[in-house]
């Protein structure tokens, strides 16, 4: 079996616990206004007209090679806790393939978090729920009109996915990217306060600080002109429980 993949980044340290393997996977139905990864979003091979020449994104990998790379870091998984890290783009947009691997992985005792935008088909994401051993979940805006605007998509399949995922036992661990003026609003960071209060168990979430690393790829991609958040401001107002991390 065969997907598309971006990029796979051996030693992350972000995207779950210890020392891991991140895979990124193609293809998003979100177009969220600050995309740290915008030529991740297509689905497919794609070539993109940039100021420095025509830069191909996307590659066609089997399984076995995907897991070549997998297995090289089998000793700094086992040392540290980590393990593999699946994210994108989204990568419930390539189920099959994602199942795969995860299942494959799953054989050899390696640790799999799933990093996922949560707007997918249900019962896709509870299949690949009984295969992964961790979710990194985004909550980005909880009010509809907010969502659609700044994504794309609508939030309500977002919240409905969530309850199932958390319904179901799986670990999850909640994320929210902090992007100022936008979903550090305060009836924002109430409502992220309040969906996690409904939920059937207690979530651990962690706060994604703003940063412009992206910016260089929308003019190297020729995508347009790259979101002008600005820096993070001074005194952005925490979660209850929020822990800390650069992203």
């Amino acid at each position: 079996m065969n997907g598309i993949i971006f990029d796979l980044k051996r030693f992350a340290i972000h995207d779950g616990p210890g020392i891991r393997t991140t895979v990124f996977l193609r293809g998003c139905p979100l177009r969220c206004v600050w995309c740290h990864n915008p030529e991740s979003q297509g689905f497919g091979i794609e070539d993109f007209n940039g100021p420095d020449g025509v830069i191909t994104v996307g590659r066609s990998v089997s399984v076995d090679e995907v897991m070549a790379e997998v297995v090289r870091d089998i000793a700094f998984y086992e040392k540290s806790g980590g393990g593999v890290t699946f994210s994108g783009g989204e990568p419930l947009s390539q189920p099959e393939f994602l199942m795969e691997l995860l299942g494959r992985c799953r054989g050899l005792g390696i640790h799999c978090a799933v990093d996922t935008c949560g707007y997918a088909d249900s019962e896709v994401l509870l299949e690949v729920a009984k295969l992964a051993d961790l979710f990194l979940y985004d909550l980005k805006l909880v009010d509809r009109d907010d969502h659609l605007k700044y994504t794309g998509v609508d939030v309500e399949v977002i919240h409905r996915n969530l309850r199932l995922l958390c319904d179901s036992g799986t670990e999850i661990q909640l994320r929210f990217p902090v992007i100022p003026g936008v979903t550090d609003t305060d009836d924002n960071l109430a409502g992220v306060q309040a969906l996690r209060e409904s939920l059937s168990r207690e979530l651990p979430i962690k706060r994604l600080p703003y940063h412009s690393a992206a910016m260089d790829k929308y003019r190297r991609f020729g995508i347009g002109t790259a979101p002008g958040w600005g820096r993070l401001r001074d005194g952005v107002p925490l979660l209850a429980g929020v822990s800390e991390y650069t992203h």
